[in-house]
């Protein structure tokens, strides 16, 4: 099986990729008037392509500064946690210092891709009970309630330690210079702080000051976050597991009724892990064991190609309408049984069986079903961001890393500089429930990242996205592209894109074709037409090996992913 591109499917993906919306009730233009309008409005971004290493990352300064990390002589990892404090900084409502963290790495050589779990855990004192107490019915998506410990900061030190040459310090010094100097306001940033309303009063100083929303060109400072790097620098990550950040951190979350102590950052560890995988078109796609939802992406795959793929084209009806159901049924599952597996056992040999794959597969029929019906986990706003790397040696990292919803709890700490996470969210008070709550229990985690392998275990692919629940249908999406239709990185990163959320409606975006919409509405596929580049789609980022060693790279526009390589 080879992933490099066929230019008939390019051409294809060019036809049906065309910008704007159609009305369902308007004639598609002929084959002539769309081959005119490719010719004169071309859709495709410049690939960046090398030899020797590639990055990728949802902001260009993050892809720049890991880019230098390789040219300087770092590797991947490296590059990973630079690329990774950077993001902290220049993306702050979508994670940071008081976020967490997932990463898969792959060795040359190595037998098997290594997973780590940087996510944190819930306070010792988060019994059902303490929420009960409150007079709470569900877990608050907000506040210091719905924060857990941020386990990023582990996530940085333990890839370093693991798979890096350079120290935490080095690795942090060109984000403690960004937060210290500043770095300028993007389009994107600009209307994504349209939240900055939700925060506390500290969060509005930093993010809205004077009341103002900060616009494009501006400059963003945060010392006092370019500080509590600093300390991690010099102290480590002890800093913020039992040290001065983690003290500082806990005064805070305590006076607003948290029941996070110290003790319990003192207690917190980022964990190793082999990674999940199955076989898929000749190669094996990886993803992160659970708390993560990586399960997700495995199972869509895995049924996707059980109900048969179709080779008319990855915009296909028959195609799409098996992908939106075969979605269905691994969020279902998903929501039944992903939770921390040191307190709920979650059947993962069997429910990545092959066996089970094609029974649920044979479920699907040339009608849409109902409702998801799984047990509701929550979504966030799919503010997360992605990075990978591959290195000279061939070595690669997929990491992503995220607060959950954008400004997470809402709550900066003012003395830090800190945007707290809000993954508690993820727990529910249901007695039961596999996600119930509990003393230093994990949440689901809708964080996945992905990877790709041959059979003789080489390194082919790296992807991840933002996105919530769309991060394995986007992931997904955009796999079957590469691999069963040839596309480029480039070219799948920007094909239009559907996503799945509860009941049956189904998000698309309007560039695919009128005649596809109107056969999966006929199918009674709920549609909602999406206009434009938007955040629903998540923004998808690739780095693929071809068989000759080329290194070809795919950042999505949708929102500020960029790419480097040489």
């Amino acid at each position: 099986m080879t992933l490099l591109p066929h230019r008939s499917w390019l051409l294809l993906l060019l036809l049906l990729s065309l910008p704007g919306c159609q009305e369902l009730d308007t004639p598609a233009p002929d084959a002539q008037e769309m081959a005119a309008t490719v010719q004169a409005d071309p859709a495709i971004r410049p690939e960046a392509a090398g030899l020797h290493g590639a990055v990728v990352a949802g902001h260009p300064l993050a892809a720049q500064a890991g880019y230098r990390v390789l040219r300087e002589g770092g590797n991947a990892t490296d590059a990973a946690v630079t690329m990774a404090a950077i993001l902290a900084v220049v993306r702050p409502h979508m994670n940071g210092v008081g976020g967490d963290a997932f990463a898969l790495f792959h060795s040359p050589g190595a037998s098997t891709v290594e997973a780590l779990n940087g996510s944190g855990r819930a306070a010792a004192g988060a019994t059902p009970q303490f929420y009960l107490d409150r007079e709470l019915e569900e877990m608050p998506f907000s506040g210091a309630l719905a924060v857990t410990v941020p386990g990023a900061v582990s996530a940085w030190a333990q890839a370093l330690e693991r798979h890096g040459t350079r120290s935490l310090a080095e690795a942090l010094e060109p984000a403690i210079e960004l937060a210290r100097d500043g770095f300028v306001v993007t389009q994107t940033l600009e209307r994504d702080f349209s939240a900055v309303d939700r925060l506390n009063e500290a969060g509005q100083e930093l993010y809205g000051p004077g009341g103002e929303q900060l616009r494009a060109g501006e400059v963003l400072r945060n010392p006092a976050l370019a500080r509590t790097l600093e300390t991690i620098a010099q102290e480590g990550p002890e800093a913020m597991y039992g040290g001065a950040v983690g003290e500082a951190l806990v005064r805070f979350l305590e006076a607003e009724g948290s029941p996070l102590r110290l003790q319990d950052f003192a207690e917190h560890t980022a964990d190793w892990a082999e990674s999940i995988s199955i076989p898929f078109q000749g190669l094996r796609v990886h993803s992160h064991p659970p708390s993560s939802q990586g399960l997700a992406l495995l199972q869509l795959l895995g049924i996707t190609e059980a109900a048969g793929l179709d080779h008319e084209g990855p915009l296909a009806p028959d195609h799409l309408h098996n992908m939106i159901e075969a979605t269905r049924i691994a969020l279902h599952e998903r929501d039944e049984h992903v939770a921390d597996p040191t307190f709920q056992e979650v059947p993962v040999d069997r429910l990545l069986s092959s066996e089970h794959m094609a029974q649920r597969a044979g479920e699907i029929g040339s009608s849409a079903t109902g409702e998801r019906g799984g047990n509701g986990v929550a979504d966030g706003d799919g503010d997360t961001v992605y990075l990978m790397v591959v290195d000279a040696d061939g070595n690669a990292v997929s990491w992503i890393q995220s607060l959950f919803s954008s400004f997470g709890s809402q709550l900066v700490e003012p003395e830090t500089g800190i945007v707290l996470q809000n993954r508690g969210a993820g727990f529910v008070l249901q007695e039961g429930h596999p996600n119930q709550v509990a003393p230093g229990k994990r949440p689901f985690h809708t964080l996945l990242p992905a990877m790709v392998t041959d059979e003789a275990g080489a390194f082919r692919a790296a992807l991840g996205t933002p996105g919530g629940h769309g991060q394995p249908q986007t992931v997904a999406q955009g796999l079957i592209q590469m691999i069963a239709f040839g596309l480029s990185p480039q070219a799948a990163a920007e094909a239009p894109r559907f996503r799945v959320d509860d009941g049956m409606g189904v998000l698309l975006e309007s560039r695919v074709p009128l005649h596809v919409r109107r056969e999966l509405q006929d199918r009674g596929h709920e549609l909602e037409i999406v206009e434009g580049w938007t955040a629903p789609f998540g923004n998808l980022q690739i780095i693929l090996r071809t068989e000759d060693g080329v290194l070809r790279t795919g950042a999505d526009m949708r929102r500020e992913a960029a790419a480097a390589a040489y």
